[in-house]
């Protein structure tokens, strides 16, 4: 039983590196996608404002598909750490083509209009499967 402990103990360090590694990029991405997006979505999540918790989320959950198989399929931290930048990419500019397609986004989202959070939220989610998918090792 001690060789068995041991041997899930030695993969201990890796899953500390690597899940806070993923936790920073998180943490990260949000701070990017709060601070390029038009409206302001803390206040408005502490206001109590659904729309803005759910685009992001949505978003958050769209960045954090990729990350996981970037994780799951990476070679190393830095091959890891350069799919988390793909992925990172992928949907602030999936954010800027939905900006483009519906222009008054940021003020739909802080007026509470479901259905704008949702489009957003949703198809996030729907390009960041892609993206995970996508990432091959």
């Amino acid at each position: 039983m001690p060789d068995a402990i041991a041997f899930y103990l030695a993969g201990l360090p890796a899953f500390v590196l690597y899940f806070g590694a993923g936790m920073l990029l998180l943490a990260l991405f949000g701070l990017i996608y709060v601070t390029l997006t038009p409206h302001k979505k803390w206040q408005l999540i502490r206001a109590n404002v659904p729309a803005a918790a759910l685009a992001f989320g949505g978003s958050l959950l769209g960045f954090a598909l990729p990350l996981a198989g970037a994780m799951r399929e990476s070679v190393s931290l830095l091959d890891f750490l350069f799919w988390a930048m793909v992925a990172l990419l992928v949907q602030l500019l999936t954010f800027g083509l939905l900006r483009l397609l519906i222009p008054d986004l940021g003020r739909r989202i802080g007026d509470n209009e479901m259905a704008s959070a949702i489009l957003v939220a949703l198809v996030s989610v729907a390009v960041g499967v892609l993206n995970a998918a996508a990432m091959k090792g």
